[in-house]
């Protein structure tokens, strides 16, 4: 189990009325300690920060901790508590970098500590079950909340309150634990390539969503400052205003590679539309389509294929699914 931090480690403070850390990774397995369940669990007290903190080098040092533990110590499976604001981009991270049928589980809580109808023990307690399952390897990164478990590459946040928040919006979750039992309903639909060997995190990749009116202003700024990737949440199926064209083609002509992702929250990004700004007029010039991901994974990803390369079919081939 590797601890970050986040809302599960969380007390309201007493002078600011404010939810701050103030548990570590010990204090809060004290009431777990009990259980046979446990008995062979290692605790990993990487860090004790809220997961705005969280960076992308951060997510790889992660990475690197769980290889060596594959490498040199035959675990049964791994449980990453994180922060929820930006787990869903860690899970995949990690599941795009790292290639083990080990199961890798990533879980956090919605309340602090203080709170009534804390859920982070709940979700400490569903994920282990989990990672100790048979039924879960070979099956990526996955994501366990609610007693709902879902595939790292489907899941988002969905609201900044519900302990529900964790969905898979497109395709519902994978499986749940019910009564300590853990039980798959389906498999995941898709694989994509992995990269399995970056050992740096250099390149910036910025994101823009896309609205009615916008242009090509942060688009030159992003370029102006040295980023060398961009994705845009795009509007609908996968369209942009007309305005925003002259920046684009001046990345693309700059070799910085433009993805298009949607705004929308489910549906996949298709190049149907031929107009000026459509989809299809954004694959006839080069930009890349980011079929079913967000926005915030489509740059974690963008960003691990730029340490790979900056090749326009090895990039576009990603993420094809």
């Amino acid at each position: 189990m590797i601890f970050t931090g986040g809302t599960i480690s969380m007390k309201v403070d007493d002078k600011t009325h404010s939810v701050i850390p103030a548990l570590s990774a010990k204090q809060i397995m004290q009431s777990l300690v009990e259980s046979k369940l446990y008995d062979d669990l290692e605790v990993i007290e990487y860090s004790e920060i809220p997961s705005p903190s969280i960076t992308p080098n951060m997510m790889l040092e992660i990475s690197k901790i769980i290889k060596e533990h594959i490498k040199n110590d035959n675990p049964t499976g791994f449980v990453i508590v994180h922060g929820t604001d930006t787990l869903e981009e860690t899970a995949f991270f990690l599941d795009t970098i790292i290639d083990t049928e080990i199961p890798i589980i990533v879980t956090g809580s919605m309340k602090s500590s203080s709170e009534l109808g804390y859920d982070g023990i709940n979700n400490l307690v569903s994920s282990i079950l989990v990672a100790r399952s048979n039924k879960s390897r070979a099956r990526g990164v996955l994501v366990v909340m609610n007693d709902q478990i879902n595939a790292a590459s489907e899941v988002t946040k969905t609201n900044t309150l519900s302990l529900d928040t964790f969905k898979s919006l497109d395709y519902g979750p994978v499986g749940i634990v019910d009564n300590h039992e853990v039980i798959y309903h389906r498999n995941i639909n898709y694989r994509r390539n992995k990269i399995v060997s970056v050992d740096s995190i250099n390149h910036r990749v910025d994101l823009i969503k896309a609205y009615a009116g916008s242009d090509s202003t942060l688009i030159n700024y992003l370029i102006d400052i040295g980023c060398k990737g961009i994705v845009i949440e795009a509007l609908g199926r996968g369209n942009l205003p007309p305005t925003m064209i002259p920046g684009i083609k001046r990345a693309i002509k700059k070799d910085i590679p433009v993805v298009i992702c949607s705004r929308c929250p489910s549906g996949r990004v298709l190049d149907s539309y031929g107009y000026l700004g459509g989809g299809k007029y954004l694959t006839n010039i080069g930009c890349i389509l980011a079929p079913s991901l967000n926005g915030q994974k489509a740059r974690i990803l963008l960003m691990l294929a730029l340490e790979k390369s900056n090749d326009f079919d090895y990039i576009k081939s990603l993420f094809t699914i």
